[in-house]
C-alpha cells in the first residue's frame, strides 16, 4: 500500500462547511425536479449568484423545444457554461458536470425535502447527493484556490445541464452535439465510493398508450375498458422480464456484488381513469429498460414491440403505441490521459492508497453516453452516490466528510504543484470487446 503526496494541500485553507450547507441549502430550495423540469431559469440565476465571487463569464444554450417536449415536461431547457476567472491564459480545458434537474419528492419523507436538514454530519435533502451537493463542494474548491492564488493545470468550465432524470434530450447531449467540448470531462454524478468508473448500461424509457372508449360503469358493455385491456401487455412484459435478466454483460460488477451485471426490466409507472363511475378510455404505462453494452438498441425495441403486439392481437382496443420518451446510451471503457490523475486526488483526498480503487462498471446510466455517440471517449467520474444514500428516495442524504472529500480532490486535481508519487502508474483497462 502507498500514498499520493501533493504540495497544495499544504498551502490552501481547508474546505468551509459551513459555506457549502449555506449554499446547498439554497441550492435544495428551488424545487428542480423531473418531471416537470421548470425550474431551470431560477437554477441558473441562483448558480450566477454563487458564483460571484469567481468573476465567473456565463453562457445560456437554450435546447429547442421539438427536441425535449414530451407530456408532463415543460418550461425553458437552460444549461448554463460558467468559465471562472481565476487561471492563466493557454491552459487545457476541463468541463466539470453537473445536472441540476432531481427526481421528485416522492412519499415516505422523515424530514422536508426541500430544505437542508443537518444531523450529526449527515445532509438530508432532495439532491444532496444527486447532485446539487457536488456544485457546492467543486465551488468551495475554486474560491479556495482563487484566494490561495495556486497556479492551474487546468481551466475549469463548469456545465449546469438540464434533463438528465430520463429527459427526452439531456442538456449534456445538446452540448456535445452542437459545441465542441474540451477533451477532458469530469462527470460528477457518480460515486463517493473508491471506484474507477468502467462504464454503465443503457437505459431507454417506452411509454405504451392503450386506447379504449370510455362510458358509464353501470354500462361497461358500451365501452372498451383501456386499462383491462393493457393488462395483457404488462402480462407479457412481466413473462419477458426473467428472459432479460438472463443476459449478462463483460463489463466488471463492483468488488461485492453477488455476480455479473444483469439487463433488468421494469415497469414504472401504470395510470388510467380518473373515477369510479366510468370506464377508462385510456391507460398509460411506462416502463424501463436496463440495456447491456453488447446489446442493440434497435433490438431492444423490435423485442419488446413483438412481445406487446402479441400480446395486444386479440384485444378489444381502438388502437395503441409504443413510444420512446428516454434515453441513456451506454458508457464504454472510458479511460484516457486524465484516469490517472483524477484518481490520485481522490486518493489523497481521503487518505487511502491508490490500489484501493477499484474499476468496475453498473446497471446504472449516465447522459454521457450521448457525449460518447458525438465522438469524445474519454471521460472520468466522480461524485457523492453512495449504497443507502437513498437517491432517488425519501430522505436523500449524504455526509460532511463526502463534502470535504470531494472538495479536496478537486483541489488536488487543477492545482499545477500537485505530483503524485507513487511506485507504479495506475493501468487504464484494456478495451472490452463488447462483441462477443
Amino acid at each position: 500500500m502507498y500514498f499520493y503526496i501533493g504540495m497544495s494541500f499544504q498551502i490552501i485553507s481547508d474546505p468551509d462547511v459551513d459555506r457549502m450547507l449555506s449554499q446547498l441549502s439554497t441550492l435544495v430550495a428551488c424545487d428542480t425536479s423531473f418531471p416537470p423540469g421548470d425550474s431551470y431559469a431560477d437554477m441558473a440565476e441562483i448558480v450566477i449568484n454563487l458564483c460571484r465571487e469567481l468573476n465567473a463569464t456565463h453562457e445560456f444554450v437554450r435546447i429547442p423545444e421539438p427536441l425535449w417536449a414530451s407530456p408532463g415536461v415543460h418550461g425553458p431547457r437552460i444549461n448554463l457554461l460558467t468559465t471562472p476567472a481565476i487561471v492563466q491564459e493557454g491552459l487545457p480545458e476541463l468541463l466539470i458536470y453537473f445536472h441540476v434537474d432531481t427526481a421528485p419528492a416522492g412519499d415516505g419523507w422523515q424530514r422536508p425535502p426541500f430544505e437542508v436538514t443537518h444531523e450529526n454530519g449527515i445532509v438530508y435533502g432532495r439532491g444532496t447527493a444527486d447532485m446539487k451537493g457536488t456544485i457546492v463542494a467543486v465551488l468551495d474548491a475554486l474560491y479556495r484556490l482563487q484566494q490561495s492564488e495556486v497556479e492551474l493545470k487546468y481551466q475549469p468550465i463548469l456545465a449546469f445541464c438540464t434533463d438528465e432524470e430520463g429527459g427526452k434530450y439531456p442538456g449534456i447531449r445538446y452540448l456535445a452535439e452542437t459545441m465542441e467540448l474540451p477533451e477532458l470531462l469530469l462527470n460528477l454524478n457518480g460515486s463517493a465510493e473508491k471506484r474507477i468508473w468502467a462504464g454503465c448500461f443503457g437505459s431507454l424509457n417506452y411509454e405504451l398508450v392503450c386506447r379504449g372508449k370510455s362510458a358509464h360503469s353501470g354500462t361497461p358493455e358500451l365501452g372498451v375498458n383501456a386499462v383491462e385491456e393493457g393488462m395483457a401487455a404488462i402480462q407479457a412484459l412481466m413473462n419477458l422480464k426473467p428472459v432479460i435478466e438472463q443476459r449478462c454483460s463483460q463489463m466488471p460488477a463492483a468488488p461485492d456484488a453477488s455476480g455479473p451485471l444483469q439487463a433488468h426490466l421494469t415497469i414504472t409507472s401504470i395510470s388510467g381513469g380518473d373515477k369510479g363511475a366510468a370506464v377508462p378510455g385510456e391507460c398509460r404505462i411506462v416502463f424501463n429498460r436496463r440495456y447491456l453494452p453488447e446489446e442493440d438498441e434497435r433490438q431492444v425495441y423490435n423485442e419488446l414491440q413483438a412481445v406487446i403486439e402479441q400480446a395486444l392481437a386479440g384485444s378489444k382496443l381502438l388502437e395503441w403505441s409504443l413510444q420512446e420518451i428516454g434515453h441513456l446510451p451506454p458508457v464504454r471503457d472510458p479511460d484516457g490521459p486524465g484516469t490517472d490523475r483524477w484518481t490520485a486526488a481522490r486518493a489523497t483526498a481521503c487518505n487511502e492508497p491508490i490500489d484501493s480503487f477499484v474499476r468496475y462498471g453498473s446497471t446504472t446510466s449516465s447522459d454521457f453516453g450521448w457525449v460518447q455517440r458525438a465522438g469524445i471517449q474519454h471521460m472520468m467520474l466522480g461524485g457523492l452516490s453512495r449504497p443507502g444514500r437513498n437517491v432517488h428516495g425519501a430522505d436523500e442524504h449524504t455526509t460532511e466528510k463526502d463534502l470535504v472529500e470531494l472538495s479536496r480532490a478537486i483541489q488536488y486535481f487543477l492545482a499545477a504543484d500537485f505530483q503524485p508519487q507513487t511506485s507504479e502508474a495506475v493501468p487504464l483497462a484494456e478495451p472490452t470487446d463488447y462483441t462477443s
